[in-house]
């Protein structure tokens, strides 16, 4: 008897149906991969095994151990959230709790479904931290979401999920926020509890490369529709659909135009560094040095790609750069021949049209009482109020037309949306302002191979076409490879090296960059890659 089992699943949001008749058994300590583009209804999928998705129409069946999802109580369905079937949500920071830490959060789940008293609770919480792979977990165990990196809350999200060994696991993208080698480290992890617990996982993901060495069998999806599935060695070897084939063989092309040898120096930091304080107790706080002594340049129209594990500081650097971290930052910093490091605030926002940023989590960044019209259109509105309502409206079009939506998304909001879509509408409205400099940061961790390339080819046209610089900050080796003109290697907040982009990818000579380069390896081929430590292998 099958643990769960689909039968003609349809899910319909108004008039659109968003997933059309799909049928799936997954058996007890099985692991299933469903893949495929975004929009494709991967995620409204799994978040209907849990009765998630809001004003949603079902159809079909959907049977967890002989019962019927669809037909239970709410009461019903909160006894089986968290405890028989859990849930890594594919955003943390929307799916975190803000106001309450993340040791508190994930207490409150073995509390609530486990009976345990707060001692208990506290203990095993920094255990299962610390089992995720998050540093200091006893320390981390009282941190906000906001003070931990996107790939530090990915693992908090993917430990609270694992609090009560459900027997079912729904994972919706559990590595996109992360780096390489902890990417290995969270699919072996589960890996390695599903076989002690023989616990069933379902893992939603729109990279092929990256379930090959996990899933037992692979489903792919296509405009709401199963159109394939199979044992993942079969699907792989002869993939049966010519769309199951075209997503094989996406991978990132390298695409970077050539720097002139006469570019200005657009960006220039010296000696910087960032620190926050962070609280120890109710009355006592102490310095964390994020970024230490950094210095850099960057030319208009190059691309530098900063690549690091989760909480090496490639993010804050990034922030630090173009002025907007909450952290105590030292040395200096010059934009466009201007030290901006020492203008007040005041004084550095008419240059904001110039450095713009794609931030990593695009949900959070999108507001959600504007419309797509309104988002795109803000910082137009803002920095080219000469435009008017029709220009502001044709520049906005014209906005999304370049990053592959279409004019009837503009009266649409951001929850209406795939995760790959919302990125591409952040990156929309980036875009429409033409700035000088982009920080782009992750901005296709949620993007699947495809929509992927076509977004690094609109990003190295325009850098073609407009001589934008990009500072790119990316835990994808393969897509920092077909971008960036040098590489910029962090750890703890410190450069280990830098370089052109195939002198550090090539031949690192840093044991960290080596490490780094044999995670990705292992991640995109399946296999043990020479040179990956035995903790990962």
């Amino acid at each position: 008897m099958s643990l769960l089992e689909i039968q003609n699943l349809s899910v319909a949001f108004g008039a659109s149906t968003v997933v059309d008749d799909v049928s799936f058994t997954i058996a007890a300590g099985e692991k299933l991969a469903i893949v495929g583009e975004s929009g494709s209804g991967k995620t409204v999928t799994a978040l209907s095994l849990l009765r998630l998705n809001q004003d949603a129409r079902y159809a079909g069946r959907i049977e967890f151990e002989g019962q019927d999802i669809l037909t239970r109580s709410e009461a019903a369905m909160r006894a089986v959230r968290g405890k028989d079937v859990a849930m890594i949500f594919q955003e943390p920071m929307t799916a975190l709790n803000p106001l309450f830490t993340i040791g508190n959060q994930i207490a409150e789940v073995l509390m609530l479904h486990e009976g345990i008293g707060a001692k208990a609770a506290a203990l095993r919480t920094v255990e299962l931290l610390d089992k995720t792979g998050i540093p200091e977990p006893a320390r981390r165990a009282l941190s906000y979401p906001h003070q931990l990196s996107g790939g530090q809350r990915q693992r908090a999200m993917i430990a609270m999920a694992l609090a009560c060994k459900p027997k079912l696991l729904i994972a919706d993208e559990p590595t996109t926020a992360l780096d390489v080698t902890i990417q290995v480290q969270i699919l072996e992890l589960l890996n390695q509890l599903q076989r002690e617990e023989n616990m069933a996982v379902l893992i939603i993901s729109h990279d092929l490369n990256l379930v090959r060495h996990f899933a037992d069998r692979v489903g792919v999806m296509e405009q709401g529709r199963l159109v394939e599935i199979a044992p993942t060695a079969e699907l792989f070897a002869d993939p049966r659909q010519p769309y199951t084939r075209k997503l094989l063989a996406s991978r990132p092309q390298r695409r970077v135009n050539p720097v002139a040898s006469d570019a200005p120096l657009l960006l220039a930091a010296q000696q910087l560094s960032c620190a926050f304080q962070i609280r120890q107790g109710w009355f006592r706080k102490s310095p964390f040095v994020a970024v230490d002594d950094v210095t850099l340049t960057l030319q208009q129209g190059e691309t530098l790609g900063i690549v690091g594990e989760s909480g090496s500081g490639k993010s804050t650097l990034g922030m630090a750069l173009l002025r907007l971290s909450s952290a105590s930052v030292e040395g200096k910093i010059q934009f466009d021949g201007r030290p901006v490091s020492a203008m007040s605030s005041a004084a550095i926002r008419p240059l904001r049209a110039k450095m713009q940023v794609v931030f990593q989590d695009p949900f959070a960044s999108l507001s959600p009482r504007r419309t797509i019209e309104q988002i795109v259109g803000e910082g137009l509105a803002l920095h080219q109020p000469q435009l008017g309502a029709a220009g502001l409206r044709a520049a906005v079009l014209s906005g999304l037309l370049e990053v592959g939506l279409s004019a009837d998304m503009l009266s649409r909001y951001p929850h209406e949306f795939s995760g790959g879509q919302r990125q591409r509408i952040a990156i929309a409205r980036v875009l429409v302002l033409k700035p000088a400099l982009i920080l782009l940061d992750e901005p296709t961790s949620s993007l699947d191979v495809s929509v992927q390339q076509q977004v690094l080819l609109l990003l190295a046209e325009l850098q073609r076409k407009y001589g934008m610089a990009y500072l790119f900050i990316s835990h994808d080796l393969a897509v920092i490879r077909a971008m960036a003109h040098r590489v910029l290697v962090l750890k703890d907040g410190k450069v280990l090296e830098a370089g052109p982009t195939e002198a550090i990818l090539s031949h690192p000579s840093h044991p960290y960059t080596q490490r780094l380069l044999a995670a990705s390896a292992y991640a995109l081929d399946g296999r043990a890659a020479p040179g990956l430590p035995a903790e990962v292998a």
